[in-house]
């Protein structure tokens, strides 16, 4: 006798719910402001903070002016105890951006924008001189006369002109400029052609439009590194799983090749002018006694990555080298399908003495290469398995048909 077969019947999709996406989008736009609103707020504070640490500086130098290196000395002095004490972010270079920001807008420029701008610009005055009680009212109270992210401000001083900087600052303000946005209309020489077009209103309409790449999420304001450093947050970053299991596996592969490699960072974050960049790892050779800068990249290897890498150990040399140490090497991996390839960056050393050891001491360039496609290889087989049915998985064999 027959046995009888179960109906296979599959699960009806639940019903949507009466008015439940106006209900979503509504939640939605609230989360997003909210975040908007957070980013604001802390941007305004870091702003009013960043132009107080900079009159403070400005005052400090102007009392000691007799030395002629009296800045320098400070500002390494200050950046040094501060990072010792709240982390990253109080570089030498961010401290003279502090320091420039005060000088280009000055107590009497804020006075004289909160007077026609603000509610209760009798505060704000009051902030500016120095005359607030609480540091902290004081910060409050500034915080209103910058109506723009910090990220804007550091790129508004940026602009050497005067008149161009207040036109990009006015216009950032009237059309609600994303730092993208602003950093594209000054790349562009928006003001310049602004001034010499003979339709200046059309310009100004044009100019207004955000672009698609122009657009910056809530996520993005509020992880904008600046904000980051500001809050002393720990910074994350979102790789690819193909990217961070390359990574993890050239981590692993160079530290098996024995004890001279000495793993010191990944993902490490640096700041060259306006812009901020990522090395991928950063290991230190113990024989060469240099550190190792390795990017890598999922394309085919072009002129522009030699130019990165080369901007990237002119840092390192500057900022992360220490005293006795040799001149750091660059290691650039592109993991373009089929086409691995590993180069080291060596033109930045001394001499050719120097190089030669660096070449001879490091690994092979054409074994890193073969590692990298292997890997790739490895992973993007198991990214393309098939993923087994539960029918399958039970290891039941299908009955045949009766004839």
């Amino acid at each position: 006798m027959a046995r009888a077969r179960k109906a296979i019947t599959k699960k009806a999709a639940p019903a949507k719910l009466a008015g439940y996406d106006e209900l979503f989008s509504d939640v939605a736009g609230f989360i997003e402001e909210a975040r908007r609103s957070a980013a604001r707020s802390v941007n305004a504070v870091m702003t009013a903070t960043y132009w107080l640490v900079g009159r403070r500086i400005v005052e400090q130098e102007q009392g000691g002016k007799a030395r002629a290196d009296y800045g320098e000395v400070l500002l390494k002095q200050l950046s040094a105890d501060l990072a010792a004490r709240f982390g990253r972010g109080f570089s030498r270079q961010n401290l003279q951006q502090m320091r420039l920001f005060y000088l280009k807008y000055p107590p009497e420029k804020i006075c004289q924008t909160a007077s026609g701008k603000f509610d209760d610009p009798a505060a704000i005055r009051q902030a500016v001189s120095g005359e607030s009680g609480a540091v902290a009212a004081s910060v409050m109270e500034l915080a209103q006369a910058f109506p723009l992210p910090w990220s804007h401000y550091v790129r508004l001083l940026s602009v050497a002109n005067e008149h161009a900087r207040a036109f990009y600052e006015t216009e950032a303000l009237r059309g609600g400029w994303t730092v993208r946005q602003i950093n594209r209309q000054i790349g562009s020489q928006f003001y310049e052609r602004t001034a010499l077009s003979q339709n200046k209103a059309a310009m100004l309409r044009k100019g207004g439009v955000a672009k698609a790449e122009d657009v910056v999420t809530p996520e993005e304001e509020i992880k904008s590194p600046y904000v980051l450093e500001f809050l002393g947050l720990k910074d994350e970053y979102s790789e690819s799983d193909l990217e961070a299991g390359l990574i993890a596996r050239l981590e692993t592969f160079l530290l098996e090749l024995g004890d001279d490699f000495t793993f010191v960072g990944r993902q490490r974050r640096l700041r060259v002018g306006d812009a901020w960049y990522r090395v991928d790892l950063l290991f230190f050779h113990r024989v060469l006694r240099c550190l190792v800068v390795i990017d890598l990249k999922l394309d085919e290897f072009t002129h522009a990555d030699a130019g990165q890498m080369h901007l990237y150990l002119n840092y390192a040399r500057e900022h992360w080298t220490r005293p006795g140490e040799n001149p750091p090497v660059g290691l650039i991996l592109c993991a373009k399908k089929h086409d691995a390839v590993a180069r080291y960056a060596l033109e930045g050393l001394p001499n050719k003495i120097l190089a030669a050891e660096y070449r001879t001491t490091l690994p092979d360039e054409r074994a890193i290469a073969a590692e990298l496609e292997h890997t790739r290889r490895v992973l993007e087989q198991r990214r393309e398995l098939p993923t087994k049915s539960p029918s399958k998985a039970t290891g039941k064999r299908k009955r045949k048909p009766r004839t």
